[in-house]
C-alpha cells in the first residue's frame, strides 16, 4: 500500500516492461540513424493509447462479465482489478505511435522496427504479474515446474479474494501448468529472433515488427490452447485468442513476404546530427568569427595596392604629357 492506494505487483511488472521497451527502443532507434529522445517522445502518445486499447479488447471479448446477465458494467472501468488484451494494446498503441511519429517526422515502420524486440520483452516481463496473481495457468500437471495454487482469502473478512487476499492454508489446492511462464520464455526467444533477423537481413519498413508479430502469434496459438481460464469461445468451442492468433499470424507472414523495400534512411528533424568527417570542406573552412576578424586585413591590403597603382600612374604622367605635346 502507498497510503490509501494499493500497489499491485502486476502493475509494477507492466511499468518495468514499458521502461525496458522504451530504453531498448531508444538505443535501436539511434543506432538506425534516429535522434536521441525521439522514442521517449513518441511513447508519450503510444503508451496511454496502448493501455486503453488493451482494456477495450479485454472488455469487448469478455463483455458478458460486465454487460451480460448479472454483470457489473462499472467493473469495466476498474482496470486495477486486471484485464488487458495484448491485441488491443498493440493495435491502439500503434495509433498513438502513428500520431507521435507524425509530430516528429518519423515513418511509422521505422519506429516499429526499432521498438519491436523491446515490446516483446516488455510482454515477457508483464507475464511475471500473472505469477503474483495466480492467473492464466493451464491444466493440472505433475511436472517439477508446476505452479502451486492456493486458496486466498481476505484476512479481515475471511471471504475469498484471489487478487488481494493471502493464503492462510499453505497446502496447495492444485498444481498446474504455468502457461504464463511458457509465454514468457517464448517471448524472450522471439526477441532474439527479431534481433538476429534484423541484423542478418537489414529489415526495414516494418518487417522487423512483422517478424515479432508472427513469432509471438505462433507461440500464443499453442499456449492459448493449454490455458484453462475463462475465455470467450467462437466457432463452436475455440478460444477467441486462438482465432485471432491465426488471423494476425497470416497477415504478418504475408507482409514479410510481400514487402521487399530496403531499410529506410531517416531524414528530417528526427535524424541524428552527425559531426563533419575529418578533412572535409566544412571542417577546413574557418569559422564565421575568424572570417569577420580577417576582413579588415584584406581591406588594408587592397588599399595599399591601390595607393601603389596611383603612385606609378603619377610617375608616368609627365612623360606621357611630353609625348603628347611634342
Amino acid at each position: 500500500m502507498l497510503g490509501p492506494i494499493p500497489i499491485r505487483a502486476y502493475a509494477l511488472c507492466i511499468i518495468a516492461g514499458i521502461i525496458v521497451a522504451v530504453l531498448w527502443g531508444e538505443r535501436r532507434f539511434v543506432a538506425r540513424g534516429g535522434q536521441q529522445g525521439t522514442v521517449t517522445d513518441i511513447a508519450v502518445f503510444a503508451v496511454p493509447f496502448g493501455l486503453v486499447g488493451g482494456r477495450l479488447y479485454h472488455v469487448l471479448t469478455d463483455w458478458q462479465t460486465y454487460f451480460g446477465p448479472g454483470g457489473d458494467p462499472l467493473g469495466a472501468l476498474r482496470i486495477w482489478e486486471g484485464g488487458l488484451g495484448i491485441w488491443g494494446a498493440v493495435a491502439l498503441g500503434g495509433v498513438g505511435a502513428w500520431i507521435g511519429c507524425r509530430r516528429h517526422g518519423v515513418p511509422l515502420g521505422f519506429f516499429a522496427d526499432a521498438v519491436a524486440p523491446g515490446i516483446v520483452v516488455a510482454q515477457a516481463i508483464g507475464r511475471l504479474g500473472n505469477w503474483f496473481n495466480q492467473e492464466l495457468y493451464g491444466a493440472p500437471t505433475t511436472l517439477p515446474w508446476g505452479l502451486e495454487i492456493y486458496d486466498r482469502v481476505d484476512p479481515a473478512t475471511g471471504f475469498p479474494d484471489a487478487l488481494g487476499g493471502v493464503a492462510l492454508d499453505h497446502t496447495p489446492v492444485q498444481v498446474v501448468h504455468p502457461t504464463f511462464l511458457y509465454e514468457l520464455l517464448w517471448n524472450v526467444l522471439v526477441a532474439v529472433l527479431v534481433v538476429w533477423a534484423d541484423r542478418r537481413f537489414r529489415l526495414g519498413h516494418g518487417r522487423a515488427f512483422a517478424v515479432y508479430v508472427a513469432g509471438y502469434t505462433a507461440g500464443r496459438f499453442w499456449i492459448e490452447q493449454m490455458r484453462t481460464d475463462h475465455a470467450t469461445r467462437v466457432f463452436g468451442d475455440i478460444r477467441i485468442n486462438v482465432v485471432v492468433s491465426v488471423v494476425v499470424f497470416t497477415a504478418a507472414v504475408l507482409y514479410i513476404a510481400l514487402v521487399r523495400k530496403p531499410r529506410e534512411v531517416l531524414e528530417g528533424p528526427a535524424a541524428a546530427v552527425e559531426p563533419a568527417p575529418v578533412g572535409s570542406a566544412e571542417e577546413s573552412e574557418p569559422p564565421a568569427e575568424e572570417g569577420v576578424a580577417k576582413a579588415p586585413e584584406k581591406d588594408a591590403e587592397m588599399d595599399a595596392e591601390k595607393d601603389t597603382e596611383k603612385d606609378t600612374a603619377q610617375e608616368k604622367d609627365p612623360a606621357e604629357a611630353g609625348d603628347r605635346t611634342s
